[in-house]
Formats: structure tokens, C-alpha cells, sequence
């Protein structure tokens, strides 16, 4: 094997890569409360969290919030929710210079 298929962009190393699964979750809100009030929550209680209704939720790949969207209901499954895509996030700038 020559040294060109060993690198990272190579076919087989790539679609080796292009196949780790990723967990990917939207979220919607977070809230802070004392345990005290944690411990006060039962069926029915309602959580306020820090989004609006409709605001942009985060979509996160890894930890790593990736991009924002509409939450809406699948076409095909009424009984699903999906996310509608809105804006696309860069990968964070390491800006060194203050």
C-alpha cells in the first residue's frame, strides 16, 4: 500500500469516517432552580425554560451546537416532531488576538 491511501481523505479511510454515528439532540430550553424546588415537582408541574415560543432551538451534534431551526411536525407521521432547519452554525473561531 503506497502512502496516498493511507491519508485521511482517502476513499476507504473517509467512508470509514462518513459511517460513526453521531448523537444528535435539539433542544429546546434550559431552566435553573434550587433542589428545593426540584424537589417540590411532580406530575403536571410545568417547567418554564429560557426559550420563547418561537424562537430558533439549538440542534447539537456532540456537544457542539451545529445549527438552529423551527421545530415542526413530520409530513408524514403527525404523531412526530422534526426540525426545520434555519441556520447553519461555523465551527467557533479561535481568535488569539484578544
Amino acid at each position: 500500500m503506497d502512502g496516498q491511501d493511507d491519508k485521511l481523505g482517502s476513499g476507504r479511510n473517509l467512508d470509514s469516517i462518513l459511517r460513526i454515528p453521531v448523537t444528535i439532540q435539539v433542544v429546546l430550553g434550559s431552566t435553573t432552580m434550587p433542589v428545593a424546588n426540584l424537589m417540590k415537582l411532580g406530575r403536571g408541574a410545568i417547567v418554564p425554560l429560557d426559550h420563547r415560543v418561537g424562537e430558533p432551538v439549538d440542534v447539537v451534534v456532540n456537544g457542539r451546537t451545529i445549527a438552529r431551526g423551527e421545530v415542526v411536525v413530520v409530513e408524514d407521521d403527525n404523531s412526530r416532531f422534526g426540525i426545520s432547519l434555519t441556520e447553519i452554525v461555523g465551527p467557533p473561531t479561535n481568535d488569539l488576538n484578544g
